[in-house]
């Protein structure tokens, strides 16, 4: 490899990125609360990154080309703003006095979608990384999909992911998780900066973090370097430049550095990580910095002016690439509509056509019909990807002759369909993520009582409005002999309660088709597929009501005689076909019952007032729920006289069909209980 070109840097670099650390210091210091030190740094690596290495447009944040850039570290969120206020993106100086204020574009941590330049929201240390992982994979797999036959390093999507991460990403057991599956990958596309100062919020991090990180890395398949002063740009810039050239593994890169440096009290102290450095150390701090002592927020026009000649090199740089661009799409049409329609989550005409539909009389777990409706549309909709938590096989997340994604090396290809995420569920949730960002439609799968695992990650996919799907099977007791740890039950609560995330959970093979095209027609939130491991029966929808009804969230399933119920039974996946038996007892005993199917509480509550209340009209208080998890938030759909059937314990290791009997998720339960709510209402 050749030695890398000397830097060119001036001492209006040098000024600039005085300046990035005065503006740090003021606008923790305006804001009476934030973190000043980390960003101050971080500075000179930040402006290094953004003004020679970044391939970026701050007049097209979202152009298709650039390189994504990463702060995992996200409490110095003044790191990633007061670069992209000196590049050009639209955030002003104003902006940055507004740091963490009511609806100001500089919130405490970065926020996808709310910030112009922010690639994607982190602040919980570690998920940057590890979405940027996903990034990293999202960027191999869009090349491949696109335009697998370039040579390396010349395809128009060719780019590189840039991560800035800490202490404190690199302590979280979730960056070991992704970090392993980068190196497994071979990701030569990421570079990781890790900003090793030793400092955390209880002190010195030798108090819990002693390890050799870059002897981690290496076992891992990384690259590895260490710069000894972040403030010599010169070796960081080469060793930046030597990771970028680096296309056959990941690389970090541990730079040491000074918390606060150069404040001449604050510099090295835990006080400089989460609090103001009062106002006498700003000014001293600035003095150091040959800057004026008696100014906030002060930008000298030279500085910016330099700095903003960011744009023509951008403007260069994007002119070239466009040209290829424009080459690439004209003779690759196809293509380029897929790209088109995946930045713009749109779905291709007619695609819902392909869907399978279950005949009646048959019995199919909603994981088996699952699999079945994604191998059916897998041909019509190329963005959708992705795999399991080695647990393909009971998932059914696997598309048939697909390849694995994998380096060849590992018996796969580079550019295969099916990811093998192993027992990594925490990652696997972050890469989603990641894959979303790009425009893919991504799914994981796992069991749904390991929804645990992920739940931080599902969390900020909901937080920025991203389609993830989430393929949980094996959803509640019904899984049997695995016994109570690996059976779900306060589960379907808990991802409830997760605001802007849809859980559906199906009550036959037909229900989970309709399920699987409303989730995809919708593209602004994250949902999770609930799914059975045991077979349920296929409804007869010849006399039933149409599983068109799933895309509501709730529908009448069975009508009571006469159209007219005295009692309604709501039942949720597996539980419904209990509710169906339940009812033509009922009905025996003449007493009219209406069966609802509530796959998905969220979408029925979407509905208007006069479509809930004809599913379940208020006049009808004699009710009864029953799904094979804790009572939560069912007492909204049965009324102060209605009966809840659940379970508000753990279950037990034994045949499925003998733990719904001993824990009373029986017709002959469902019935008693449809009695006790006619009684409450006065028509028993």
């Amino acid at each position: 490899m050749s030695a890398a070109p000397t830097l060119e840097w001036s001492e209006l670099d040098d000024k600039a990125v005085a300046v990035s650390r005065a503006l740090a210091a003021d606008a923790v210091q305006h804001s009476g609360h934030g973190h000043a030190g980390t960003a101050m740094a971080l500075a000179p690596a930040a402006y290094l990154i953004f003004q020679r290495l970044l391939r970026h447009d701050p007049s097209d944040p979202t152009w298709v080309g650039r390189d994504r850039f990463v702060l995992s570290c996200g409490h110095a969120s003044l790191t990633l703003y007061i670069q992209l206020f000196l590049s050009g993106y639209d955030l002003t100086l104003e902006d940055l006095t507004r740091l963490r204020q009511w609806n100001s574009l500089t919130p405490a941590h970065p926020e996808y979608g709310h910030t112009a330049g922010v690639e994607t929201t982190t602040g919980p240390l570690g998920q940057g990384l590890a979405t940027a992982v996903g990034m990293a994979i999202a960027a191999r797999k869009q090349r491949g999909l696109l335009d697998p036959d370039s040579p390396a390093g010349e395809s128009v999507f060719d780019h590189t992911v840039w991560v800035m991460a800490g202490d404190g990403d690199l302590e979280e057991g979730l960056t070991s998780e992704a970090s392993s599956f980068a190196g497994h990958q071979q990701l030569g596309n990421l570079v990781v900066l890790y900003d090793d100062n030793h400092i955390s919020m209880e002190g010195d991090t030798s108090v819990a973090f002693s390890e050799d990180v870059l002897a981690r890395y290496k076992a891992y398949g990384w690259h590895t370097q260490r710069v000894t002063d972040i403030n010599d740009v010169q070796a960081l810039d080469a060793a930046l430049l030597a990771a970028r050239e680096e296309t056959g593994r990941p690389s970090i890169i541990a730079a040491n550095s000074i918390i606060a440096w150069p404040a001449p009290n604050a510099q090295g102290t835990v006080k400089s990580h989460g609090s103001p450095l009062g106002a006498d150390e700003v000014a001293a701090t600035k003095r150091a910095l040959g800057l004026p002592d008696d100014r906030t927020f002060h930008v000298p026009d030279e500085v910016l002016a330099h700095a903003r000649e960011l744009g023509e090199r951008s403007r260069e740089l994007r002119t070239e690439w466009d040209v290829r661009f424009e080459k690439w799409a004209s003779e690759n049409p196809g293509a380029a509509e897929l790209l088109d329609r995946m930045r713009t989550r749109r779905l291709p005409e007619g695609w819902a056509s392909s869907l399978p539909t279950f005949p009646h009389g048959t019995n199919v777990a909603t994981r088996k019909a699952s699999g079945d409706v994604l191998n059916a549309i897998a041909e019509a909709l190329p963005e959708l990807w992705g795999g399991s938590a080695d647990l393909s096989p009971s998932n059914f997340t696997d598309i048939h002759g697909a390849e694995s994604f994998l380096p060849r090396a590992h018996g796969g290809s580079p550019y295969g369909r099916t990811l093998h995420f192993g027992i990594r569920e925490h990652a696997m949730g972050a890469m989603l993520n990641g894959l979303a960002l790009y425009g893919f439609r991504a799914y994981g799968g796992t069991f749904l009582v390991f929804s645990d695992y992920m739940r931080p990650t599902v969390r900020l996919a909901a937080l920025m409005k991203l389609p993830v799907t989430y393929i949980w099977t094996h959803d509640s007791i019904g899984l049997g002999e695995d016994g109570p740890t690996h059976q779900p039950i306060e589960h379907f609560a808990a991802l409830r309660a997760i605001p802007h995330l849809d859980v559906v959970r199906p009550a036959d093979a037909n229900e989970t088709a309709v399920a699987w095209r409303t989730i995809l027609e919708r593209t602004d939130r994250p949902a999770g597929l609930l799914l059975s491991r045991q077979q349920l029966p296929v409804f007869d929808r010849g006399t039933l009501g149409s599983a068109e009804g799933v895309a509501r969230g709730g529908y009448v399933l069975v009508e009571a005689s006469g159209a007219t119920p005295r009692v309604i039974l709501i039942g949720t996946g597996s539980e419904t076909q209990i509710a169906v038996a339940a009812a033509e007892r009922l009905e025996a005993e003449g007493i009219p019952t209406r069966v609802v199917s509530m796959p998905c509480v969220e979408w029925f509550n979407e509905q208007d007032v006069a479509y809930r209340q004809l599913v379940l009209p208020p006049g009808v208080g004699a009710r009864v729920s029953i799904e094979a998890g804790i009572a939560m938030g069912w007492r909204e759909f049965v009324g102060e006289h209605g009966e809840i059937l659940s379970l508000d314990h753990y279950g037990a290791s034994a045949p499925y069909e003998v733990l719904y009997e001993q824990y009373g998720l029986t017709a002959d339960r469902v019935v008693t209980a449809a009695r006790a709510s006619l009684s409450k209402v006065g028509l028993a």
